[in-house]
């Protein structure tokens, strides 16, 4: 499993039942869900973080929109090893998506160059730090930067900054990622996630 790419990255929380999606889990995991189906993302490359949980908890689960649809979980060691899962996924005749943390953004940035060069759709799902409310300094530089070096490494760059327009903007972005193909990442903003709180440790510093 994937190390957190920033000091306070925390566990997703207790396992919830292997065979259906947590009952506490935000509206828009589903709506997110049903989009990923309608996509026919096969494999979901991810590394852990606690604003994505619900999907992964579901790929991990094997859930299903449908039965002709069961995605495969593909966990990381680091951000830009989805790229390449994604890239073999393409020449194997399926799609996929990477999720990840704006903190893992700079990790992808030579990766990028994979895509752009050998022009396969690449499909992104960003959960933002260091924007709204953010409490943990080492988020900011890389969630003041993301958008733009996402950009620079030729992909292009969709927001969400409600819970609303998520689900919208991800089948927006993939409809252009597979048709195109193109390369694209929709950064899911922190207002949508909620700020996180963090608890001192046992030694005094903050998690």
């Amino acid at each position: 499993m994937g190390q957190p790419a920033a000091p306070d990255a925390e566990a997703s929380g207790p396992e919830p039942s292997r065979s259906e999606p947590s009952g506490s889990e935000p509206g828009w995991v589903g709506e997110v869900w049903d989009v990923f189906s309608q996509l026919r993302l096969a494999q979901l490359a991810y590394v852990p973080d606690a604003g994505l949980a619900g999907l992964i908890r579901r790929a991990e689960a094997g859930h299903a929109s449908s039965a002709a649809w069961r995605p495969k979980a593909v966990p990381l060691s680091s951000e830009q090893e989805g790229i390449g899962v994604l890239a073999g996924a393409w020449l194997g005749g399926e799609r996929g998506v990477l999720l990840m943390q704006s903190s893992g953004v700079g990790n992808c940035i030579n990766l990028l160059s994979l895509a752009r060069t050998c022009r396969f759709p690449l499909l992104a799902v960003v959960t933002m730090r260091g924007q709204w409310a953010e409490r943990n300094p080492w988020q900011v530089p890389m969630g003041s930067t993301a958008a733009n070096a996402l950009q620079q490494g030729g992909m292009l760059v969709f927001e969400a900054d409600e819970a609303d327009a998520l689900a919208p903007t991800i089948a927006a972005a993939g409809a252009m990622v597979f048709s195109g193909p193109a390369a694209a990442a929709v950064l899911v903003h922190q207002r949508v996630l909620g700020a996180k709180t963090f608890t001192p440790a046992p030694n005094g510093a903050r998690r």
